[in-house]
């Protein structure tokens, strides 16, 4: 068989990590071998093996680019707008990230493989998506929008809400769009609300 080129190989990657996040969400971590990974991508296990060295590193890899996806989302998000829009834009720019990568989002924040933890240089790695929070809050607290305070605090509130709210929604718990689409608008302005300045001569 003819080597493959560089760029077959950037492909395969690629279609590995996404069958392989289509197979843990659908069948759960007991269809996660490497054969059937293989199988369902029309490689060899030895392909797996050399791009990933094992099952551990092939979850690492998925780990990473669920939250790559999630930062390039973010990226595309206004930071020198209005604080509060920009703020509010982010939080719906996660949104998408976990509903256009439904088969990333589990192993992202939850624990579906037992045996499966995040080392320090991969939680290094990530960091960055949620200091994009924290600097959009900063924008809000230093504007006068929001209320002196940490932001890392408020940044933690409000990623826990819009984790909820990405979960609930991938369960089909929010109903239909329109609906999930007013759960969150009036869930995030309610958070917003709680965490703006008081205007002046309010008691």
């Amino acid at each position: 068989m003819a080597r493959p080129r560089a760029r077959d190989y950037d492909e395969l990657r690629q279609d590995l990590l996404d069958a392989a996040g289509r197979l843990l969400a659908q069948e759960g971590p007991q269809a996660l071998s490497t054969r059937r990974l293989a199988r369902e991508v029309r490689t060899s296990t030895t392909a797996v093996y050399n791009l990933y060295g094992d099952k551990a590193g092939l979850l690492r890899a998925m780990f990473l680019q669920g939250f790559a996806r999630l930062a390039d989302t973010f990226a595309a998000v206004p930071t020198d707008g209005d604080p509060e829009t920009d703020l509010m834009a982010l939080g719906q720019a996660y949104r998408t990230a976990a509903l256009a990568n439904p088969h990333l989002y589990e192993l992202m924040f939850g624990r579906p493989i037992a045996d499966f933890r995040p080392d320090e240089a991969a939680l290094a790695q990530i960091q960055g998506t949620f200091d994009t929070l924290v600097r959009a809050v900063a924008r809000c607290i230093d504007s006068g929008w929001f209320a002196p305070a940490d932001p890392h605090d408020v940044a933690a509130h409000l990623n826990a809400l819009v984790h909820g709210l990405a979960s609930l929604e991938l369960l089909g718990s929010l109903g239909p769009r329109t609906q999930a689409d007013r759960y969150w608008r009036i869930a995030l302005e309610a958070a917003f609300r709680g965490h703006r300045a008081p205007m002046p001569g309010s008691p």
